[in-house]
């Protein structure tokens, strides 16, 4: 009896061993088939943006080699190529910095669209969708994008790929309605960002107007700009007239932006230009200088270092305009 106990007993065990083990295999299976999706509130509720909790800061970089991406335009905007390494003097907080590294190649980027989808948007929608698709023409086939759509609150609706034709699918789905939660967009574009594969990162901003939803406010999105190296281009479809504040000041708030970023800010009156200047910004993004220096002494203050770029002027030229970052936050330790 004592022997036969024994056995009943271990196969009691060997059953119970096999119903845990398949369990946890189902369960982790259902796991994996869980998209990787933002749940936003019902629509009219508060924004408390983004459900899950706050976004994590972006995480500061130690800082032994800065890189710093540069756009060179002439009076028209055009995009000047041609020039090297001696055409440039990059200074770090008044000192000048020897470039040890000098690029001007194609190189693949990460890039954020970040679309405008309010109820304004609607007579503009259509020209807005056709202006992603000719930026994603200029692309690099080992660049990589993903998109946030923003009316009241933002949503990641394409996850990053290297695909422009998946973009492609998800604007066909896009509709509009609702306000504009814009800082709210490029906060969660920049912190979306910190999964990019590739070192060179950009955000895409189409609006049509000022912010009058979001949570963040203008300081804490520009901060977190000045931190993410990541070039901001925006392309504001404004009215002549605004009939809200908001909207009087959207012109400003994407300029500031994208200026402490060293991407540029466009002002269009007519939707129909939108695909024209989208494709531009591709070309700048493609045809783009890059700088590299290590600091005389590294620093580790956790302060905002700022950067600039003097252009010697090529022989022919009386004028041309930089872009580039206006700097960088080192580490505190």
């Amino acid at each position: 009896m004592a022997v036969r106990s024994r056995n009943i007993l271990g196969s009691s065990q060997v059953v119970l061993f096999w119903f845990i083990f398949f369990s946890m295999r189902v369960f982790a299976q259902q796991m994996d088939d869980v998209p990787n999706v933002h749940i936003l509130p019902p629509a009219g509720a508060m924004t408390t943006f983004p459900a899950t909790g706050p976004i994590t800061p972006v995480i500061k970089k130690k800082v032994d080699l800065v890189l710093v991406p540069v756009t060179i335009t002439d009076q028209s905007d055009r995009v000047i190529t041609g020039l090297d390494k001696q055409n440039f003097k990059i200074y770090e907080n008044k000192r000048q910095q020897e470039i040890q590294h000098f690029s001007s190649e194609d190189v693949p980027i990460s890039v954020g669209i970040i679309l405008d989808t309010s109820g304004s948007m609607k007579s503009k929608m259509a020209r807005a969708k056709e202006a992603v698709q000719e930026f994603c023409k200029a692309a690099n086939p080992q660049d990589e994008f993903f998109m946030i759509t923003f009316a009241n609150q933002p949503n990641l609706v394409g996850n990053f790929t290297t695909d422009p034709e998946q973009l492609e699918r998800e604007l066909f789905l896009v509709g509009t309605g609702g306000r504009t939660a814009l800082l709210d967009a490029i906060y969660l574009g920049l912190n979306k960002m910190r999964q990019a594969k590739q070192p060179r990162r950009a955000l895409l901003i189409i609006s049509d107007g000022g912010d009058n939803r979001s949570r963040y406010t203008e300081h804490e999105v520009t901060s977190q700009v000045k931190e993410a190296d990541v070039m901001v281009y925006a392309i504001g479809i404004y009215d002549h007239t605004f009939p809200t504040q908001e909207e009087a000041l959207g012109p400003v708030l994407l300029s500031s932006i994208a200026n402490v970023s060293g991407g540029e800010a466009f002002s269009v009156d007519d939707p129909d230009d939108l695909p024209a200047i989208a494709s531009h910004v591709g070309q700048q993004l493609r045809n783009q200088y890059v700088l590299g220096y290590r600091p005389e002494n590294i620093p580790r203050d956790g302060k905002w270092h700022k950067i600039r770029v003097k252009l010697l002027m090529p022989t022919g030229w009386k004028f041309l305009h930089v872009r580039a970052r206006t700097g960088y936050y080192a580490p505190a330790q």
